[in-house]
């Protein structure tokens, strides 16, 4: 019975992380996580590796969930494909770090940095003004570079695809919704790929990790979630052109925030 819950429960959040991927571009990691996380805790999986699990897993779906994800949004002429261009060496250099840095992070660290970061995505959200960094995005590559080395470093640590930060980020220097929406997409593949090498390099040997994982990635369980989120995310991306998302936005903000409070206490418990 317990095993039939946890599918249903995976197969529900899959759907949910999908249809999100592509309706906000926040990612469907910043779903899967915690219930990848709560999941394993049901069961008498380590403690001290669950959310090593939950986050290499994630990342694992989202190289797919985002090829899905970005295609739909290219489709709609959405991508900024010179956007691309000027924050991917970065992004990809901070994904890498962070999942390289995950071997020395204990799970309680990797809760914190989850936490904290979902509960200020989650209040950036709610609120009804949008947050103004500047007229444009940084003439300067190194600013730039910068910026994406760090989104892409916490995005792998959180293990999340480019949307969670990027978006309120290239909003923020007054890039347009749909704009970012499509290309933080696309930051997915760029976030994912060289975060799940890093994980896999730092998993290797692990006692404690369940079969058919490689690293701290468990293939089984990726299996099982991508079909449900590579199918929903362009779902996802076709409502983001059609419907008003502020009501939806406001709406998962709420969700996000006790989901970062709830993942806070258990790194402080």
């Amino acid at each position: 019975m317990q095993i039939i819950l946890i599918l249903a429960g995976l197969m529900a959040a899959s759907v949910l992380a999908g249809i999100m991927a592509g309706l906000l571009g926040v990612g469907g990691g910043i779903v899967l996580v915690p219930v990848l996380f709560w999941l394993l805790s049901l069961t008498d999986f380590p403690p001290e590796i669950a959310m090593h699990m939950a986050v290499a897993t994630s990342l694992a779906t989202i190289i797919f969930t985002s090829i899905s994800s970005a295609r739909a949004h290219h489709r709609r002429g959405a991508v900024d494909v010179s956007l691309l261009k000027l924050w991917a060496p970065g992004i990809i250099l901070g994904a890498l770090s962070g999942g390289l840095a995950a071997k020395y992070i204990e799970a309680g660290g990797l809760k914190l940095v989850f936490g904290g970061i979902a509960l200020l995505v989650s209040i950036n959200m709610a609120t009804p003004k949008t947050l103004v960094i500047g007229k444009a995005l940084p003439e300067s590559r190194l600013i730039n570079g910068a910026i994406s080395y760090v989104a892409g470093l916490i995005s792998a640590l959180m293990g999340i695809g480019g949307g969670t930060l990027s978006v309120p980020l290239l909003t923020g220097f007054s890039v347009d919704i749909r704009r970012a929406v499509g290309t933080a997409s696309a930051f997915g593949f760029m976030i994912a790929v060289p975060a799940v090498i890093g994980f896999v390099i730092s998993g290797l040997g692990v006692p404690g990790r369940p079969p058919f994982s490689l690293g701290y990635v468990n293939l089984l369980a990726a299996a099982i979630i991508l079909p449900f989120t590579v199918g929903f995310a362009p779902v996802g991306a076709a409502l983001a052109h059609r419907v008003d998302t502020i009501w939806i936005k406001r709406a998962f903000a709420v969700f996000l925030g006790i989901t970062a409070i709830r993942m806070l206490m258990s790194s402080l418990g």
